[in-house]
């Protein structure tokens, strides 16, 4: 048998392509994003009583990985990329239907130009991540303080984020310290490959957040961001 899903929303992020979104919900709190309803689902009757409820969770569409497919194995980053566990002790990607879920804080809910949108914190999701569901986080029966969390058990680890007076001075528009905040919390995580961690690396990296191509490099323990410039539109 086979079923169809269709989206319910889309989510608007300040993270535009897959490097460096972080692992995790909850990494980068100074993060905000949106989730637009759409179709049947974009009316405020879906949505009433939602403000009871201070997180809620998200389940979507790993849109951006459906068409490659997936293996009973995958290489945890939290693991080094070495060493083999499968799939579903894992929270990989690429898995059999592309679904996915994060908890996430809800701030607000609001109505713009006839849209239903969900202010959000804390999402892990790639702008343009399509949403199939939406349910209240419930803490008795959701948190349960004593479970196992096997090899991610603990946060992961973070870097201290240094900005050159250069790339201090390319911040632009309302929300300089927020946006700020959003990128040294993303580049803390050390978003670059598993196995480049713990070497020397002298490649300078680039990710595209918000409207601005931050480039960076990883030396001593330390990243450090170099510019913040547009990036390359086609």
């Amino acid at each position: 048998m086979s079923y169809q899903i269709d989206p319910i929303g889309v989510i608007r992020s300040p993270y535009k392509e897959k490097f460096a979104v972080p692992r995790q919900p909850g990494l980068v709190p100074s993060a905000r994003s949106e989730l637009v309803l759409q179709g049947e689902a974009n009316a405020l009757e879906a949505v009433r009583s939602i403000e009871q409820f201070s997180h809620l969770w998200l389940l979507f569409l790993f849109d951006q990985n459906l068409e490659a497919g997936w293996r009973p194995t995958v290489r945890p980053p939290r693991l080094g990329g070495n060493e083999r566990i499968g799939v579903f002790a894992s929270r990989a990607t690429f898995r059999p239907n592309g679904i996915g879920m994060s908890a996430v804080e809800l701030i607000g809910v609001r109505q713009q130009d006839g849209d239903v949108i969900l202010e959000l914190g804390g999402v892990d999701l790639v702008d343009g991540t399509p949403i199939v569901d939406i349910k209240p986080y419930i803490p008795y029966s959701d948190s349960i303080p004593d479970a196992s969390g096997g090899f991610a058990s603990e946060s992961p680890q973070t870097l201290p984020v240094h900005f050159t007076p250069e790339a201090e001075s390319q911040l632009h528009g309302r929300h300089l310290a927020r946006q700020r905040a959003v990128i040294e919390e993303v580049l803390a995580q050390d978003p670059r490959p598993a196995y480049k961690k713990g070497k020397p690396d002298p490649k300078e990296y680039a990710v595209h957040l918000f409207d601005y191509n931050v480039k960076f490099s990883v030396s001593d323990a330390q990243i450090t961001v170099h510019a913040l410039t547009r990036p390359v539109t086609k």
